[in-house]
């Protein structure tokens, strides 16, 4: 049995090499929308069941379909009037489904990485070779829809295996979203020995994760993402740090709710010391000033 993690060394967080953001920022903030898509039949796995009700699960799908039909573009709109730079956990399926959402993003910059192909088909129970597969072939339609090359993943579903790390580092990936452990970029050790790293990525600032397990309201939400940055921008001054905000179009687009996130942006976006970053661009930073091995 392990003990713990392997992936990391044990590093105190006031007790490291200084970290320092382009311009002398003091937080690198990104925002993470998760542009999903979901089956309304997917392959069953045993480990999970897809949808909470027996089949047709018509409530499950079709709050998840207003994400891709009004909820995304809402969001979209809501960020244009920011500086702020997005790196989308995309569900690669949504290229062939919806690709009008993703030339949307395009159309602004976006960064796209992998978030597997389906967020109804999981990472549990696959064998090296199926796993493999699967990152492969998110990783081809990426390159294929957007012209990007991948270099991030976030497992399906937040769905991992013992090798998913690894499996994407020897695929030609950078960094990994799927740790949760730390408010800096940390080095991650990695079975080829590639250079690869862990980009910040919140659970507790993630809108599905507050409005539907912590339940709680809009305005609270946009209190906790103002002193989630307060905290962040403070600690910052003497090492950077790094502000993630994932979002999903059928969460924060929601009418009730997307003015709590836009007024946290303005709070935000109303300090000098943030670097607006993509997470390629936290991480090849990170990669070429601090990585020393992991």
């Amino acid at each position: 049995m392990k003990p713990a993690l392997d992936y990391y060394e044990d590093a105190p967080y006031f007790q490291r090499p200084r970290i320092e953001w382009p311009g002398g920022k003091r937080l690198a903030l990104w925002i993470a929308p998760n542009l999903e898509f979901y089956e309304l039949d997917p392959p069953a796995n045993p480990q999970r069941a897809a949808w909470p009700r027996p089949f047709p699960d018509i409530d499950g799908y079709g709050t998840r379909d207003y994400g891709n039909r009004v909820g995304a573009e809402r969001l979209m709109r809501v960020l244009d009037g920011y500086p702020t730079r997005v790196s989308v956990s995309l569900s690669t399926a949504l290229c062939i489904h919806h690709p009008e959402i993703i030339e949307m993003g395009l159309n602004r910059d976006w960064e796209y990485f992998s978030h597997g192909i389906y967020n109804t088909r999981y990472a549990y129970g696959m064998d090296e070779a199926q796993e493999r597969e699967m990152i492969a072939e998110s990783m081809a339609l990426i390159a294929e829809h957007t012209g990007q090359h991948c270099d991030g993943y976030l497992a399906p579903a937040l769905t991992h295996t013992e090798s998913s790390l690894d499996l994407f580092a020897e695929l030609g990936g950078l960094y990994t979203c799927d740790l949760f452990h730390d408010d800096q970029p940390t080095p991650i050790r990695t079975r080829s020995g590639a250079r690869f790293v862990s980009v910040p990525y919140s659970l507790e600032m993630n809108d599905t994760i507050v409005y539907v397990v912590n339940k709680i309201e809009p305005r609270r939400y946009g209190e906790m993402l103002k002193a989630h940055f307060d905290r962040l921008y403070q600690e910052g001054a003497d090492s950077g740090t790094v502000m993630c905000i994932p979002l999903h179009p059928y969460q924060v687009s929601h009418p009730h709710r997307i003015a709590a996130f836009r007024d946290a942006l303005d709070y935000i976006c109303g300090h000098d010391g943030v670097w607006h970053a993509t997470a390629r661009e936290i991480a090849r930073h990170y990669l070429d000033r601090y990585w020393h091995g992991a």
